[in-house]
Parts: structure tokens; C-alpha cells; sequence
């Protein structure tokens, strides 16, 4: 009798088991899905940027609101500008389930292409309405595949304009006049000035020679078209007279002294706030030598290299992507509507919480505190809206409007719009990556002589296929070019 009741007792509790591990399993679900039983839904948002210490304190601000405005909350996890590209498209390629990530130019377009990432454009009539409404239209129009938009791009500078960048001490000191620079040739006398009277500073900071092309994949690839003249031909970049020249300039500047001697290799990035340069090249957004002097501890000043346009790279450089792991999409939407549209919300992601990273003026305006310096500086132009932000002491008051001005003069690059599908050549874009990678780093800054190296580039381009590609290439420009109104 005793041994009946015991087997029937145990029943009992192994059915009260099942029962309650198949209601904590429902919630589970539930919750993770649809937010039910007043649970939230955990949005996991990867971006990039070096991890900050008081992330956790930030996002327990963010969580408060988030909880009361759409029942949610969120684990931002950043990961270093070093290891973003590996690290990013592993998870990516593993299928790790996470909702929100960080993308930009090429990397957006082929996971777009291969599924990583969801179509957004019946939330962005829904759950991102408003998000819709703010945006300029350039940026999600140009960031569009096969039709489609696969992520929000951050609402800022839609244009890119390169500049030459020069450290405003060393151009006032030896009374330079940089309003003469227009071509890479003007910066020749200044650079022999600096050589000869600034052992300590490198003149040309490593960069890669401006060419006035748009690219296909990247600049050092060998498929563009010109900003100038013939606008609808695909060509071979480094079989044109102007490459030669200009990395013949390079060159002369390499063997000058005016570049380090490692200039192909290093792996230097040059941060703005170590003062060992005189000029290099960067890319200009309206009063972008504030923000660099203020970052630097030291005034810039630049002038152009290029007129304003609009390029694929200029309006992907910067958009979140909902991936098609998420297990919440819509409730992702709902985040990126309101971190795009929410000047509170915008804000306390991006500076961080009042009275403890930055504190306001009694006009609105903001300054950064030690904690927003030391704890939490966050890369702005990776993470929304800009024109919600709120302005620093220093800024412009019209800064917002300079930016819709800046956009608004830009001219689109030939293949904004256009995406090339590689499938087709897989191939030999493979071979020719790898050809690109040894060769062009040594001619761009000047390490090689160009007349001796730009034609063994240029056989070896061809024995790996590059006809092929270049008519791949122009078949698709053209069928696309013929769908553009």
C-alpha cells in the first residue's frame, strides 16, 4: 500500500513538473516574441566603437524609458573598430540570433543580398512611420537593393565631400596659404616647408591619393566610373593617365621623406588627438574642423578636394540593419523609430545621462563633463538621427541647417543606387581582391614606382579575369540605368 502511494504521489509530481515547465516554456516564448504577461522583450543591438566603462550605468537610464514607451529594453554590445569586420560578419554567417547591427557600404550590401537582414519597408509604414517622415529621402533611397531597404541609415551628412585636412598651427606658424590647394601638386612646397623645420611631425599623414572616381566594391579595386566626362562606362581605374600621374606624384612625395617609410604596411591610424601631422585627408561634413579640433585638443582647418556628391558609400555609411534572426523584428522597428525621432532618447545614447556625462546650458545648449570623455564617448555618426542632437556650446546655432544646405548641393556619383550582384564573377573578384590587396597599398602611397609597377598590376588584373568582370559589370549598369526614371 505504502509503495502504491509513493509510485501515484511521484505521478503527481512529475506531472506538476511538466505541467509548470510547459507554462515557463509558453511565457518564454511568448514574452521573447510578443512582449506578453507584462514581460519585456530584450532587444540585442550590436554596433560599433570601442566598449565604453558606463554603458551598463547608460542603459539603465535607456531600459527606465524604453520599459514605459514600448515595453522593451535593450543590451547594446559594442565591439573595438579593430575587431568590428571579423567579429560581425562570424556572427552574421553563424546565424546568432540578435535583432539590431551595425553595417555600412559593401558589408550592408552583400548580407542584404544574401539574407542577413530583413526588408523593412512595410514596418517603415507602420511600426517606423515617423522615422520615415525624418529621414531624408536621398538616403533611403540610395541605400535601396533590388528595390528593397534593408536598414535605417543614420540621418546626417547624405553627401560625401573629400578635403585636405591641415593642422592649423603649423599653417599659421610658416604663413602657408592653403587656399591655393585644389590638386595633390599644390601641396608640394608646403610639405618641403614642414620637412625641413618639423623633425618630429610627418608631413603627409598615410594616406591614399584622392582620385575623382565612383567605385564599384572600393577604392582599391580597379572598377569606377568618373565623376567627370563619360559617366556611363565602367573602366579599369589603374589604366588611366590620371592613376599614373598621381601615383607618380606619390611616389616623388615618398622618396622626399614627406611620408614614413612604412607608409604601405603600417597599420597606424593616425588619431586625430596625437599632433605628428601636417596634412591628410579625411571626408567633410558642414563644420567638420570643429568637431575635429575638438576631439583633437587643437585647431584644423580644411579645404576641398572635390565638390559635394552623392555616393553609395556617403549614404550607407552608417545604417542599422534588423537581422533576420530576430525573434522580434517589429518590437526592433519600434526602438530604431524612437531612438531616430526621440530627442531624449537620442540623446542619453549619445552623451550619455544629464549632470553626470555632460550638463546643459540655460540655452539649450550642451558641454561635455569628464565622465562623458573618460566613460562613455560613443561614436555619434554610427548611432542615429543627427538632427536631434542636441548642440554644443561651440556650435554653430544654424549647424542642422548647414547639413540639409550641404545635401541639398550635392550631385549624385554615376552608380548611386546601383549594386552590383559579384555572383556571376565570384571567381575572379575573389582572385583580383587578392591581387588589389598586394599591389595597391605600395602605389597609392607612393612606395613603388608606379611606371614599374602599375603594368605588372595591370597584367596580372587581366590574367585573373578582369574583362570578364568589367562587362559583368557594365551589362548590369545598363539594364539598371535603363529602369531609372
Amino acid at each position: 500500500m505504502m509503495k502504491k502511494r509513493l509510485v501515484l504521489l511521484l505521478a503527481f509530481v512529475l506531472s506538476i513538473g511538466t505541467i509548470l515547465s510547459a507554462c515557463s516554456s509558453k511565457e518564454s516564448s511568448s514574452s521573447e516574441k510578443e512582449g506578453k504577461n507584462g514581460q519585456s522583450y530584450e532587444i540585442k543591438w550590436y554596433t560599433i566603437g570601442t566598449p565604453q566603462k558606463d554603458t551598463d550605468k547608460v542603459f539603465k537610464e535607456v531600459n527606465k524609458y524604453l520599459k514605459k514607451k514600448i515595453n522593451a529594453t535593450v543590451k547594446m554590445t559594442q565591439i573595438d573598430w579593430g575587431d568590428w569586420a571579423q567579429k560581425s560578419q562570424v556572427m552574421i554567417n553563424s546565424g546568432e540570433p540578435f535583432d539590431i547591427i551595425f553595417t555600412n557600404g559593401t558589408d550592408y550590401v552583400q548580407n542584404a543580398q544574401k539574407g542577413a537582414f530583413l526588408a523593412i519597408d512595410d514596418m517603415l509604414k507602420n511600426e517606423g512611420k515617423e522615422l520615415k517622415e525624418v529621414i531624408d529621402p536621398a538616403l533611403l533611397e540610395g541605400i535601396k537593393i533590388n528595390g528593397k531597404i534593408y536598414g535605417v541609415p543614420t540621418n546626417k551628412e547624405a553627401a560625401r565631400q573629400s578635403v585636405y585636412t591641415f593642422n592649423k598651427r603649423l599653417v599659421e606658424k610658416y604663413n602657408l596659404d592653403i587656399t591655393k590647394v585644389k590638386t595633390l601638386e599644390d601641396l608640394e612646397p608646403m610639405l618641403k616647408v614642414i620637412k625641413e623645420n618639423e623633425p618630429s611631425i610627418t608631413p603627409l599623414a598615410t594616406f591614399k591619393a584622392y582620385l575623382p572616381y565612383d567605385y564599384i566594391f572600393n577604392n582599391e579595386m580597379p572598377f569606377a566610373f568618373s565623376l567627370e566626362g563619360d559617366r556611363d562606362h565602367v573602366i579599369n581605374q589603374f589604366e588611366t593617365d590620371l592613376t599614373m600621374e598621381t601615383y607618380k606624384t606619390m611616389h616623388k612625395y615618398y622618396k622626399a621623406g614627406y611620408l614614413k617609410e612604412d607608409a604601405a604596411t603600417s597599420k597606424d591610424s593616425w588619431p586625430m588627438d596625437v599632433e605628428n601631422w601636417f596634412v591628410r585627408m579625411g571626408d567633410l561634413q558642414p563644420y567638420a574642423d570643429l568637431l575635429w579640433s575638438r576631439a583633437a585638443k587643437y585647431d584644423v582647418v580644411s579645404v576641398p578636394a572635390e565638390d559635394p556628391t552623392t555616393f553609395n558609400d556617403s549614404v550607407s555609411g552608417a545604417i542599422q540593419a534588423i537581422s533576420a534572426t530576430s525573434k522580434n523584428p517589429k518590437k526592433a522597428m519600434e526602438f530604431l523609430n524612437l531612438l531616430n525621432t526621440d530627442p531624449y532618447l537620442r540623446n542619453l545614447v549619445d552623451k550619455g545621462i544629464e549632470g553626470v556625462h555632460y550638463e546643459k546650458n540655460e540655452d539649450g545648449t550642451i558641454k561635455d563633463l569628464p565622465a562623458r570623455i573618460d566613460n562613455y564617448n560613443v561614436p555619434t555618426y554610427s548611432l542615429g538621427n543627427h538632427f536631434v542632437l542636441y548642440l554644443y556650446e561651440n556650435d554653430p546655432k544654424d549647424k542642422w541647417d548647414k547639413f540639409k544646405e550641404f545635401n541639398e548641393s550635392a550631385k549624385p556619383a554615376p552608380t548611386l543606387g546601383f549594386h552590383f550582384n559579384s555572383d556571376p564573377v565570384r571567381s575572379e573578384i575573389a582572385s583580383i581582391t587578392n591581387i588589389s590587396k598586394e599591389f595597391y597599398p605600395a602605389l597609392a602611397t607612393g612606395s613603388v614606382d608606379p611606371e614599374e609597377y602599375l603594368p605588372k598590376y595591370n597584367k596580372k588584373l587581366k590574367e585573373a579575369g578582369i574583362d570578364k568582370v568589367l562587362k559583368e559589370i557594365q551589362k548590369q549598369f545598363d539594364e539598371w540605368k535603363s529602369k531609372q526614371k
